[in-house]
């Protein structure tokens, strides 16, 4: 469908990701005569299976899906020479569409460290609130009632995290806590809740719950299909968007440049990887940068594009007992699968409403499992987690899976760990490829730092020896562990059950914790968590956006996305990215002098 191209708007969105739909939508709800536009470059999700069926989530990475973007990396020589590739949300909606739906957020000493002024927890706690209806146990302090994204246990209870949970409060000994996403409480074994609708058993997106639910005003428009080019400035006034259609959502559509005025502001939402290269393309950021690309520089932002950061993510599977409860038939489209539809279809419950990830621990190491982790993490934890009881080295869990077309039809669970805080830091940047086409010089960082493997090694060992304790383990898939030499004790193989919770650990050499670096250095991969490339800092600490979200140098253009985040935080991201955009609301509306109760 041709959209009639292109009046006026007073405002207009670069992306329509998560923060942009929760921003637009609250500005529509607030002042329904606000003219809103959204372009983004993916496809519509509204009531889409893929989307809106929690099981579907792995569907959505597949090497041939359209609804996110993977992002190529440089080739890493401490990724063993691998090139990583980071996928990221390319629908309406973004990562809250795509992700995997684990509600998990950070410490609320994570926004005390911005040091931002407007952004201290103290703020943004009654916003965190605003914007959930916590399904699992009434009147905490700190969770919303009666908020737009709904957070429940999903629709099916999965027998393996019950597993994962006794061995951890055993074997493991730590504590049981049942909420671990109070803002404060870590290193204890819990559920791991979801956004997911306890009644439909629908996904919780920004996409269906602050776009999509307002389809009576027709002055908050969305044109999906649409890549933005550039900014368009008179003098350093931020007047209008060129964008043209997307080469991926409408391959036969004509490829010619429109521009689209906004009035009163312009917001760039395209995520950690869309906004930096639509501020570079648009003439602001690093000359250097620009120079190469033959960009004509209007406000020079050595800041655009830097400070990227994401979470570390190794996935190890092991085999699972036949009678344990997975996602592997529903996945492979087995019988199982058209039952589950129904009872989904009518109650909302069955194993559509799962996501296979029912456990965690926001792990720290105690005193005996420090001494036992490589030396080069000893500096990290002292300067940073030691006196920061709330801060989380890395999230431990046990899913179900993986999605698989190579592996043996059967039961199958993964131990996942990813670290929260890495050091190392990457990059963002627009670049010209030998053809002449536009491309990007995207380069991870991940394990530049030597302190980041550490926790990655002990997570290995660790997870391992809580998986041979549980009822459900049948042994491990040798090809996704690391590659022990000849006669190891820590060899991989398939086993009748579990060992007793009291057996010995594996003993691990020193060429067994090589292999272990090696595998890690093969694998580790992103946790799809990238942030940072417009970070919100002062211009003279390499800042892009003010505590107003003010691109500086220039005037009616913010950035509100999980680029702007300048610390990392230690959650999955779409909580901040839900948060951040009920904050861009508020300033907005604040800005244009619009009541926002």
């Amino acid at each position: 469908m041709s959209h009639p191209i292109p009046s006026e708007f007073d405002i207009v969105f670069a992306g329509g990701g998560t923060t942009a739909c929760v921003v637009a939508g609250r500005l529509a709800a607030y002042d329904p005569s606000l003219r809103i536009l959204i372009l983004e470059a993916g496809q519509h999700t509204l009531n889409k299976p893929i989307h809106v069926q929690p099981s579907q989530y792995p569907f959505n990475q597949l090497p041939t899906s359209t609804t996110v973007t993977f992002n190529i990396g440089n080739p890493s020589p401490r990724l063993n020479g691998r090139v990583p590739i980071v996928p990221c949300g390319r629908c309406v909606g973004g990562g809250s569409c795509v992700n995997s739906m684990v509600y998990t957020r950070p410490p609320a000493s994570d926004y005390d460290d911005w040091g931002v002024s407007g952004w201290e927890s103290e703020s943004l706690i009654p916003l965190m609130k605003k914007l959930e209806t916590y399904e699992v146990q009434p009147d905490l302090p700190t969770h919303g009632y009666n908020g737009p994204i709904k957070v429940s246990s999903g629709g099916y209870k999965m027998g393996i995290s019950d597993e994962f949970i006794q061995v951890g409060t055993t074997y493991h000994k730590r504590q049981y806590a049942d909420d671990t996403d109070d803002l404060e409480t870590c290193n204890t074994y819990s559920p791991w809740r979801k956004y997911i609708d306890g009644t439909t058993g629908r996904r919780s997106d920004a996409a269906h719950h602050y776009v999509y639910n307002q389809a009576h005003n027709s002055n908050l428009q969305v044109w999906d299909g649409k890549r933005v080019k550039r900014i368009i400035f008179e003098d350093k006034r931020a007047v209008g968007v060129e964008f043209t259609s997307d080469p991926v959502s409408c391959p036969d559509a004509d490829q010619s440049s429109s521009i689209v005025k906004a009035s009163k502001l312009i917001v760039v939402s395209a995520g950690a990887f869309g906004s930096p290269t639509i501020l570079e393309r648009s003439g602001i950021g690093a000359e250097a940068i620009l120079k190469r690309c033959g960009i004509e520089q209007l406000v020079d932002l050595p800041g655009v594009g830097e400070n990227y950061q994401d979470h570390n993510l190794v996935l190890v599977p092991y085999l699972a007992a036949d009678d344990a409860v997975t996602m592997d038939a529903l996945w492979r489209g087995e019988s199982i699968l058209e039952e589950s539809l129904a009872q989904w279809n009518s109650s909302g419950k069955s194993l559509i409403a799962q996501n296979g990830l029912d456990s965690k621990i926001k792990w720290r190491p105690d005193d005996e499992e420090l001494k036992a982790m490589n030396p080069a993490f000893q500096p990290r934890w002292k300067e940073f987690f030691q006196d920061r009881p709330d801060k989380v080295v890395a999230i431990f869990s046990a899913s179900s899976g993986p999605l698989s077309s190579i592996l043996p039809p059967r039961n199958y669970m993964s131990a996942g760990y990813y670290t929260l805080y890495p050091v190392s830091i990457g990059s963002v940047h627009v670049k010209v490829t030998e053809d002449g086409k536009e491309g990007m010089d995207f380069t991870t960082g991940f394990l530049d730092d030597p302190s980041d493997i550490a926790p990655l090694d002990f997570g290995y060992k660790k997870m391992r020896e809580v998986f041979r304790r549980m009822v459900s383990y049948r042994g491990e898939i040798a090809a996704g562990h690391p590659d022990f030499p000849e006669g190891s004790a820590a060899a991989c193989r398939e086993a009748p059950g579990p060992v007793d919770l009291n057996a010995p650990d594996i003993v691990y050499t020193a060429e067994d914790d090589e292999a272990i670096s090696q595998f890690h250095c093969d694998i580790v991969q992103t946790a799809w968590h990238s942030l940072g490339t417009c970070a919100m800092k002062s211009e003279a600490d390499q800042g892009v956006v003010d505590a107003r979200l003010n691109v500086y140098g220039v005037s009616n253009l913010k950035v509100a996305d999980m680029s702007i985040v300048p610390l990392n935080v230690g959650a999955n991201t779409y909580s901040t990215a839900l948060l951040i955009g009920e904050r861009a609301a508020m300033i907005i509306a604040e800005d244009l002098g619009i009541n926002c109760i």
